[in-house]
């Protein structure tokens, strides 16, 4: 439990960077119609499984379309 307390000032910064990627990415795939690669159902997936960055830096690398 103590070594948990030592690395929370660390770990409290990353879950909020985390969430709010996540929240960014559901969003962005919500309101947006158009994707280079696959369809929204395929992103809702990939970024709900890969939740931890990767899921929503897949996205907006491979799947989000440049307008």
């Amino acid at each position: 439990m103590e070594q948990l307390m030592e690395y929370l000032p660390f770990l409290i910064p990353l879950i909020v960077l985390q969430f709010a990627l996540l929240g960014y990415t559901i969003y962005h795939i919500l309101t947006h119609k158009h994707y280079k690669r696959g369809n929204r159902l395929l992103w809702m997936i990939v970024t709900l499984v890969g939740m931890e960055f990767i899921g929503p830096i897949l996205y907006f690398i491979l799947g989000k379309e440049d307008v």
